[in-house]
């Protein structure tokens, strides 16, 4: 299918995922590859060890039947392990100044766009990388965070908290509710089988007082040994945990009572209700509707 105008991709750690578009951004046509951090395409040249030199072989390899097509970029092909390195921008970041520091590549036929920055409210440098496209998306898609002082949550793997101001990022905060998720319930004796979500035990981990974690996440285990909670609940109750750890944090921080969810549902769904467990009202978006959105803003800029 060639009759699109440009590509738009979404292009992490471990999933790259490309749309073709019209002029209004309408999709005509997507396709998926590899994540920069893991192996090229089946087909793709072995000998290829560099990343800028992995990444633009994948790109052409999926984009063959697109050709000569503009393209906007985002996520971690911007990093140093991606196709090449686009800059920081430092907060406050406005969407103009997000779009002005993308970088080009192929005689500006591609840009890729940059990563913002900020020290946080701990003193501490900060960064983010693909959120930035998330949040230009969500302004997009939901016109009244433009007015005012918004707080958005962006759970992932590396949760993001972001205040903007009348639609500029002024600061952010990190928070790696996903990573510690997901190295505990693997990697660790606190979970010993991860059974399907159970809505009662995390509600359990919700409701636990939340100072102290770290002498709380052993009631994951011990909380099994006393027979108080299953096996294959005990994931579910460390969500609960960690999720209620993270939300109470952010917002003694951003002191907000309403916050803007930006990610997959399944994530946003279990932020939403710990939100209503701590009398917070809340909205969502889906971050791949989101993607794509703050996408189509850099290319119409």
């Amino acid at each position: 299918m060639n009759d699109g105008e440009w590509i738009a991709g979404d292009w992490g750690t471990s999933h790259l995922r490309l749309f073709l578009c019209d002029a209004r951004g309408q999709v005509l046509d997507s396709a998926t590859g590899p994540g920069v951090g893991t192996a090229p395409l089946v087909g793709t040249d072995p000998g290829v060890a560099g990343s800028s030199e992995r990444c633009e072989q994948i790109f052409d390899s999926l984009t063959a039947r697109w050709p000569q097509k503009k393209a906007v970029l985002c996520g971690m092909v911007g990093s140093n392990i991606g196709w090449t390195q686009a800059p920081y921008v430092p907060c406050p970041a406005t969407p103009a100044a997000i779009a002005e520091h993308s970088v080009r590549l192929r005689d500006g036929l591609i840009r890729i766009v940059p990563g913002l920055s900020c020290r946080n409210r701990f003193d501490a440098p900060d960064f983010m990388r693909g959120e930035e496209t998330q949040i230009l998306g969500v302004l997009a898609l939901e016109p009244a965070l433009q007015k005012g002082r918004q707080l958005l949550c962006l759970p992932g793997t590396h949760t993001k908290w972001a205040a903007l101001n009348d639609g500029v990022v002024t600061e952010f905060l990190t928070a790696p509710t996903g990573e510690l998720f997901n190295i505990l319930s693997q990697h660790s004796v606190l979970v010993r089988e991860r059974g399907p979500f159970n809505a009662q035990s995390f509600h359990k981990g919700l409701e636990q007082p939340v100072p102290h974690l770290l002498h709380r996440l052993f009631e994951t285990r011990s909380r099994m040994l006393a027979g108080e909670l299953e096996a294959p609940h005990a994931a579910s109750f460390l969500s609960g945990l960690l999720i209620a750890s993270d939300i109470a944090g952010a917002l003694e921080i951003f002191a907000n009572t309403v916050v803007h969810l930006v990610g997959s549902p399944d994530l946003t769904r279990l932020y939403a209700e710990a939100l209503r467990h701590r009398q917070c009202t809340s909205s969502a978006t889906d971050g791949s509707a989101a993607s794509l959105a703050g996408l189509i803003q850099i290319y119409n800029r």
